[in-house]
């Protein structure tokens, strides 16, 4: 987690950084959850009136919001791979040793599997 003005990326603290991480939140459906309205505002805000924060202050505050949406947004890729993938893994993984693939034990346990079946299904 971010912690200080020091701390942070200068691209993050930009524009574009900044509607990078509000499509993103959005997308996962966080951005309602997360932040209270005055923190959607400050960042809505920010988007339309700087190219770059230098205030120590108005970086200080965005952080806030950011750390917010960072916990939430990594909650939810979690939750999606063990909720989606793993199981999905598991599965494939029973039937391919069940066609006579004998290497299809460790499927089961291989994460990059369980983050594409997840992805894969997801996007469907």
């Amino acid at each position: 987690m971010l912690k200080t003005f020091k701390d942070v990326s200068l691209a993050v603290l930009t524009r574009a950084g900044l509607l990078k991480l509000k499509r993103k939140a959005m997308r996962a459906g966080v951005w309602f959850k997360a932040l209270s309205r005055i923190d959607r505002v400050l960042v809505d805000l920010t988007i339309k009136v700087v190219d770059a924060v230098s205030s120590r202050c108005l970086a200080n505050s965005i952080l806030i919001a950011m750390e917010k949406l960072d916990g939430l947004l990594e909650n939810s890729a979690l939750s999606s791979l063990r909720l989606v993938g793993r199981p999905l893994a598991e599965k494939f993984s029973q039937i391919a040793e069940k066609w006579g693939n004998i290497s299809a034990k460790s499927w089961a346990s291989d994460e990059s599997f369980a983050v594409f079946l997840a992805v894969t299904h997801t996007t469907r």
